[in-house]
Formats: structure tokens, C-alpha cells, sequence
């Protein structure tokens, strides 16, 4: 009997870089897109949990981990990364079928750009909490917050970015603050991955059930870990500046799927992504746990994933 949490891995040369992916099971084409800082490894508890129904696909976007740049990194756009999305579905769906396509977080925002750009290659499209500033009641005081954390990188480095972040994403004075905000604002250690995932915050998370982090999860934090630079630099503000081509995301709103974390639902990604759902007709789903409710809540997440590809 084949093993379908196998892992298959593969090089894939697009324009100016090449991925790095690994693919899991069998069935239709579900490609898993890691956000902030993260890479392939991130999904690889959901991606087992889901390859008994979909051909799973999950990679590291190019300038991260083991997806080399031609040349130098430079500022990241949605847009070049939507079109690695349809590279890579060509080549593991030669025969034109449409892909399934999840993102969350920074990946959300390349989900909406693959979305408006290629929608006769997707099938149906989750956008978990993109954190698009031009969707918020205030657009100005986003691009004001991401841009103080890019600052702070540039003049103190990544713990004084993290702990800008933490503080700019915070709730409310008097409302309690979720834990991946609270985590975030803490130590060197703590502060040291995506907005406002961090690798520590998932061994954290395991070391909390009394569980080692596997060899494997070991090396996935490294690799977020070094992403950091390129996230803070050349990632985190093109992404949340980025500017949704509405009309073609209403056009396609049949197929699209806004995720909030049911934990968040008060804090900028989630108010952005009701904010983008109410704009393009879109439907909107809530999933366990907070803005990194896949890396708190791994089995559950995967568990209404299920149910939300799945549903007609």
C-alpha cells in the first residue's frame, strides 16, 4: 500500500528563482502557501492530516530557505509570487485541472493577487487573514504600523521589530490580549519569526503539551529563523501595501474563502479579511485558534480546512 504522507521533493526554475516543494498524497491538487518568515515545513502536520484526500503541495517561496534567487533579494511582490503559484500548479497539474489554494497571513495576500490574476487555474481559493492595509477602517494607520516595524528592523534589528509589532497589533487597553500577540511581545527568544508567528512560539506551544520539537521542527526554525531579514525587509510591507483588485476578486467570489482565527477576530488580518469579504461578496469561515491558529491548533486547523475545501 503507498504511504501517502510520503513526501515527494522537487526543484522548479520560474523567473528568477527556483522552488524548492514537496508534495504529499493523491487527488486533487491542494497547494498550502507558508506566510511570514515560514517555509514548506510549517505544513507538515496539516499536509499529512490532509493527503488522504488532496495531492498536497507545499514549498519554500523563492528567496526563503532552499528556494534560491537568481540574484540579489530585493523588495517581493504578490504579484511575481502569484505567478510561482501557477508555475508550480502547471507542473504538478499538467492536464489543466484547477488547484485548490490555501494561504495565511502574508501568503493570504499572494492567494488574492493568484486569485484576481489566474482564476481559471484555481478551484477554490482560502485567504486566512491577510493583513491588507488598504481593507481597514484606517488604511493609513496600517501602513504607519508596518512600516515603524520595518524601521525598527533597519535600527534595532528583529526583537525590536517583533516588539513594535506585538505592541502596534495589541487590542484595546481592557480587552485580554490573544497569545500570539502576547507571545510575541516578549523576550529576544520569543520575538524572532513572522508577524507575528514565530518559531519559538510553536516549540513553545510543544514544550506546553510536553513535547520535544522533532529533528524536523528543529530545522524548520532554524530556516524561519534566517528568512527574518528577508521578511522584515523585503516582504512585510509590499505585501500589506498591497492594493486587491476588487473587481476581479468579486467577479470570482464563488470560489474565494475568507479564514479569520476565531481568537483574532478583533485584530488588523481578521478586520482586514471581513473587511475584504463584505467588499467582494466573499464568504468567510472562522478556524481554530488566532492569526497562527495552524501552528497552535495543527489537527484542528486541518479539520475545518477540510470541511471548508470540501463544502460545495
Amino acid at each position: 500500500m503507498t504511504d501517502r504522507t510520503a513526501v515527494r521533493t522537487g526543484l522548479l526554475t520560474v523567473d528568477g528563482a527556483t522552488l524548492h516543494h514537496e508534495v504529499r498524497g493523491e487527488g486533487p491538487l491542494l497547494v498550502m502557501m507558508p506566510g511570514g518568515s515560514a517555509d514548506a515545513g510549517i505544513y507538515d502536520a496539516i499536509a499529512a492530516d490532509l493527503a488522504d484526500r488532496w495531492t498536497v503541495a507545499t514549498f519554500d517561496p523563492r528567496g526563503y530557505s532552499r528556494s534560491a534567487l537568481d540574484g540579489p533579494v530585493t523588495d517581493q511582490s504578490p504579484a511575481t509570487h502569484a505567478d510561482d503559484i501557477v508555475r508550480l500548479i502547471e507542473s504538478l497539474s499538467p492536464d489543466g485541472a484547477p488547484a485548490a489554494l490555501f494561504g495565511s497571513s502574508s501568503s493570504a495576500v499572494v492567494a488574492l493577487a493568484a486569485l484576481a490574476r489566474h482564476p481559471g487555474r484555481l478551484s477554490r481559493v482560502v485567504a486566512h487573514e491577510p493583513p491588507v492595509v488598504a481593507l481597514l477602517p484606517d488604511p493609513e494607520a496600517g501602513r504607519a504600523l508596518f512600516a515603524a516595524v520595518r524601521e525598527a528592523f533597519r535600527r534595532d534589528g528583529v526583537a525590536a521589530a517583533m516588539t513594535t509589532m506585538a505592541a502596534g497589533l495589541a487590542p484595546e487597553e481592557g480587552e485580554a490580549a490573544p497569545g500570539p500577540e502576547r507571545a510575541a511581545a516578549g523576550s529576544e527568544q520569543s520575538a524572532a519569526a513572522e508577524e507575528p508567528t514565530t518559531p519559538e512560539q510553536t516549540a513553545d506551544q510543544a514544550a506546553t503539551q510536553g513535547q520535544a520539537p522533532t529533528p524536523e521542527q528543529a530545522a524548520t526554525f532554524r530556516r524561519m529563523h534566517a528568512n527574518l531579514p528577508v521578511f522584515l525587509e523585503h516582504v512585510l510591507c509590499p505585501f500589506s501595501g498591497y492594493v486587491p483588485d476588487l473587481v476581479a476578486l468579486k467577479a470570482s467570489a464563488a470560489h474565494l474563502v475568507v479564514g479569520v482565527g476565531r481568537d483574532s477576530r478583533a485584530l488588523l488580518p481578521a478586520v482586514a479579511a471581513e473587511g475584504l469579504a463584505r467588499r467582494v461578496g466573499a464568504g468567510v469561515a472562522e478556524f481554530p485558534g488566532g492569526h497562527i491558529g495552524l501552528t497552535e491548533h495543527p489537527r484542528a486547523f486541518a479539520a475545518r480546512l477540510r470541511d471548508v475545501l470540501a463544502a460545495p
